[in-house]
């Protein structure tokens, strides 16, 4: 697909566009692209505009920061304010307002927050501050999961004494079962995700149709990609039929990575997680085993948090949940924009509100 040309590319995305109005016909469809980059992919292309009306893409709960409880922006901060340690995070969480303060705010006032592009970026700062404890804000899905675990796994080797993570990775077939057992997603089907899909393969996603009847579709972020795994779905659902089909298949092998899936296993293990505006779902998240808990930051620095409290009136968990779009948040737009964000949706360039915020062309504001 990556080698066609412009006028390839035109008339593939033609065909899709007048199959998907054909098989949509005067039916309404709603498909929740679960990725939070599929999110902004779409919106950068403008496939909303390609869709029949009928046929409705709502965002899922596929971005990493805003599915990040506050609870863990509220431990972090509190890390943050102890003067022998440094915070090594990635730039999307400076913002993320917790229920008093953000990572932004403390830095500003001199808490040592350095920002990072992966977790052996912290590693080396470990390395390079042996005086300090460094903790390093460990928020994603399964595909940064491995590589936190790579950076335990060498900090292991080196033995490196000062160097700590603090989890929130999450797992993202359990979110998907909870969506749909909660019986008021009305979903008919899903665009799954490409980057996580690499790591895990399709087989941890076939409960969706086995057990719920609900097609799914792994899809590439290419706007080409994206058309064609909504007339996939589409096609699942005339037929009647439910399967999970693999769109993305030049980068997502049936199998996963099962290297990844080794490092990840050998350090972590599935637990109970807490999700912002999901709840706190079963073997949906992940912890160290017993052998690496020398690096969990919780368990080894003592640390005092304030009290948890949500943003008053912010709808993020609906957004998530795809019950509610970003424009129909009394907050959206108004107390809520990402120079001043009340929820995480508008903070992450992955999240659902920002994106209608950034690429909506103002016609959120109809």
């Amino acid at each position: 697909m990556l080698q066609m040309n412009n006028e390839e590319i035109r008339k593939a995305a033609d065909f899709f566009t007048h199959e998907i109005a054909k098989l949509a016909g005067d039916k309404s469809f709603r498909l929740m692209e679960v990725c939070g980059t599929h999110t902004v992919a779409i919106f950068k292309a403008g496939i909303r505009q390609l869709l029949p009306e009928n046929v409705q893409l709502v965002s899922g709960p596929g971005c990493p920061v805003c599915v990040t409880p506050n609870e863990y922006l509220d431990t972090a901060i509190a890390f943050s304010r102890k003067s022998d340690v440094m915070i090594a995070t990635f730039g999307d969480m400076l913002k993320v307002p917790g229920s008093s303060s953000t990572l932004a705010a403390e830095k500003a006032q001199g808490a040592d927050i350095r920002i990072v592009y992966s977790s052996l970026e912290g590693l080396e700062l470990a390395k390079r501050y042996p005086d300090k404890k460094v903790i390093f804000l460990a928020v994603g899905f399964e595909t940064t999961a491995p590589t936190a675990a790579a950076a335990i796994l060498m900090a292991e080797a080196e033995k490196v004494a000062n160097f700590y993570v603090l989890s929130s990775h999450k797992l993202v077939p359990p979110a998907l079962r909870a969506l749909l057992s909660s019986g008021d997603s009305k979903v008919h089907g899903f665009l799954l995700p490409g980057h996580v899909s690499a790591m895990i393969g399709l087989t941890p996603y076939e409960f969706l149709s086995k057990e719920y009847n609900t097609p799914a579709v792994v899809a590439g972020f290419e706007p080409l990609d994206i058309l064609q795994s909504v007339y996939m779905l589409l096609r699942q659902l005339d037929c009647g039929v439910a399967k999970v089909e693999n769109q993305y298949r030049r980068i997502v092998p049936k199998e996963g990575n099962p290297a990844a899936c080794e490092v990840l296993s050998t350090v972590y293990q599935a637990a109970d997680a807490q999700w912002r505006g999901i709840g706190h779902l079963k073997n949906s998240g992940l912890v160290m085993r017993e052998k690496y808990q020398k690096f969990d930051a919780l368990l080894n620095i003592p640390v005092t948090v304030e009290e948890t409290k949500e943003a008053k009136g912010c709808q993020c968990g609906s957004v998530l949940r795809g019950l509610m779009l970003p424009t129909s948040c009394p907050l959206f737009g108004k107390t809520c924009k990402p120079e001043h964000p009340v929820g995480s949706c508008m903070v992450s360039i992955e999240g659902t509100c920002a994106a209608w915020y950034k690429y909506g062309a103002g016609r959120w504001q109809v």
